[in-house]
């Protein structure tokens, strides 16, 4: 295994074409269209690694500043800060142009996005690298991959931890080390572009969170705050306009109908609009607008939705005068032991396509874990014939990896042999699932980040990757469209499912189990490749299930051949708990055919 703290104290040289700025905000709360910055730092680090500018400051968003307990921002304390309009040009001219780089990158962008929005500017950066997703690129030898654990393998000292400028602080260093180590195995760097892509889907109403309970279908009684409201069809008065005063008035407004939906605005049921007809089959009202205008004029108050304590802001660190971060934890499948080669990590090189799908296959029998990068955690080389052609052969024989044949890991399945020349040490990992199997999910642990990946020279413009997720009824099949999170509908209500772009070969699908309603019993995760290429040329796939404690477990999906779509996993309801399955499951057709499977409306547009 690969020293992975070789670059620790040497020389850096960041990759060039790239401006780097290192970024971190504390919030308060977590929701970007709802929450607001209360703290933000940026550092533009010269090519060595170096600080060449700095920018941080407190902000007084006059708002509740949320969970206290974590950032130390009472209202007392930024009751003399700026306003972020007061600071948003000098830090627009900070990131002009650069790459912003932040752990969980997506949070931070979001809320900078949001807060300059605010301020009628746009966010003067289209690239971002997130320091979580390289960090799992490298397969760093980590519990996890929070700041404070980064900053002690990285030997960084953290000395304020929820401080916007000490984790922009550290957050430069541990990115310079990660992006040495990078450059010494010749991965890129995991840089997306912010700019959201160009949907094929109409304008939809933007959800915004509501914060009184549901009481139910429509009645006599008239409009209660709370209820669930959809716009079919056209409207006299615009529709955005129209949502924005049914919002204010405490309603929720909707995108798509379900048997949870109150009421269905409609000036002309005639249409029989998918919303119309599911209204229908489920014995929703449907009203014209001139009955909602009426009906908005007297609007009952409603029951307030219970508070919840925000104990951890996603993906920070925890301080180091707190509990100790926990010890990695390791799962194994129901009623086996650790498999012979648990703990390893196996690059493949050479073979075609059937033989590098059948070793993988093997492997993962074996325990081990099929690597699609060469990274940090690499421990092993398998061989088969053409693998001096690959420009990974060099690396190999750099780092002096054992290598293995194809007799190995055939002699290992078969007579259960551990090949002398491999390696002994093992790591502790997680279970590696082969395709159909089913570890159950630790009951105390309820958020999890589903991280997709495939390998990193793959990425860019060559495979546009999509990954999907859909909640599914017992029926197995969507009950709204809103259930179907994709790039152009990334968050499921408020955040309980949530689809983050991490990576230029890394998606995310984030769970709060907790939250999931009870009428969803199955969450497939999936993912299609845009165009005409399939997942035969884009090759293995790789799943990772981990919470903050570490990795549940992994799984490398590779045998796609003419597939287009691909169902990578699920996630299930079983007696009580919750349930995770390998599948693999390929398709020919696309996206849009495989949402249509699953119930979607993806043709009609009302």
């Amino acid at each position: 295994m690969i020293d992975t703290r070789v670059h620790a104290n040497g020389p850096a040289t960041l990759p060039r074409g790239h401006r780097w700025v290192v970024v971190d905000v504390e919030t308060s709360g977590l929701r970007s269209n709802a929450h607001r910055v209360l703290s933000v730092a940026a550092l533009a680090l010269r090519e060595d690694g170096s600080v060449e500018r700095e920018f941080s400051t407190l902000v007084n968003a006059d708002c509740d500043p949320g969970p206290v307990h974590i950032h130390n921002l009472t209202r007392e304390r930024l009751a003399d800060a700026p306003r972020f309009t007061d600071i948003a040009g000098d830090l627009a001219d900070i990131l002009d142009g650069g790459t912003l780089v932040a752990h969980n990158a997506s949070f931070d962008y979001g809320f900078l996005d949001a807060e300059f929005r605010r301020a009628g500017r746009s966010i003067p950066t289209s690239q971002r690298l997130c320091t979580l997703a390289l960090s799992r690129r490298l397969e760093l030898d980590v519990p996890n991959y929070q700041l404070a654990t980064l900053a002690r393998h990285w030997q960084v000292q953290q000395l304020q931890a929820h401080d916007a400028y000490d984790d922009a602080r550290v957050l430069s260093e541990v990115f310079v080390r990660s992006a040495t180590m990078a450059e010494s195995l010749q991965l890129p760097l995991p840089v997306v572009n912010c700019r959201s892509r160009k949907s094929v889907y109409p304008d939809s109403v933007q959800r915004v969170p509501c914060q009184w309970k549901n009481p139910g279908r429509l009645t006599e009684a008239g409009l209660v705050q709370g209820m669930k409201v959809v716009i079919s069809g056209s409207t006299d008065t615009p529709r955005l306009t129209l949502s924005g005063r049914m919002t204010e008035a405490g309603l929720d407004v909707l995108n798509s109908a379900s048997r949870q939906t109150s009421v269905v605005v409609c000036n002309d049921t005639g249409v029989q609009t998918a919303k119309v007809r599911k209204a229908m089959a489920e014995g929703i009202p449907v009203i014209t607008e001139q009955q909602l205008e009426a009906l908005l004029e007297r609007v009952v108050p409603g029951e307030p939705k219970v508070a919840t304590v925000i104990d951890i802001v996603p993906q920070q660190e925890t301080p180091v005068t707190a509990t100790p971060t926990p010890e990695p934890q390791s799962w194994t499948l129901q009623g086996q032991k650790p498999k012979l080669w648990s703990g390893r990590r196996v690059l493949l090189l050479g073979g075609t396509h059937l033989e590098a799908v059948m070793m993988r296959s093997r492997i993962a029998q074996l325990g081990a874990r099929p690597s699609l990068n060469f990274t940090a955690a690499v421990t092993d080389a398998l061989l088969l014939e053409g693998a001096d052609a690959d420009k990974r052969i060099l690396r190999v024989n750099d780092r002096r990896l054992p290598v293995l044949t194809a007799d190995d890991v055939n002699a290992a399945i078969e007579k259960g042999v551990v090949p002398p020349h491999m390696r002994t040490e093992s790591r502790l990992t997680a279970p590696v699932l082969s395709q159909g199997e089913v570890i159950d999910l630790p009951a105390k642990t309820t958020q999890w980040s589903v991280n997709v990946a495939w390998k990193a020279e793959a990425g860019g413009d060559e495979f546009d990757v999509d990954v999907v997720a859909f909640l599914l009824d017992g029926s197995e099949r969507v009950d709204t469209d809103a259930d179907f999170v994709f790039y152009n509908n990334p968050v499921y209500d408020d955040g309980v499912v949530e689809l983050t772009m991490d990576g230029s070969s890394e998606q995310s699908i984030r769970l709060d189990l907790a939250a999931i309603p009870n009428e969803c019993e199955r969450i497939a995760i999936a993912a299609a490749i845009d165009g005409d290429r399939t997942f035969g040329d884009l090759g293995a796939v790789s799943v990772s299930v981990d919470s903050e404690a570490g990795t549940a477990a992994t799984a490398v999906l590779d045998a796609g051949t003419t597939e287009r779509t691909m169902v990578l996993a699920e996630i299930y309801r079983r007696s009580g708990k919750w349930r995770l399955r390998a599948v693999g499951q390929g398709y020919d057709d696309d996206l849009a055919a495989l949402a249509v499977r699953y119930g979607v409306e993806v043709e009609e547009s009302d």
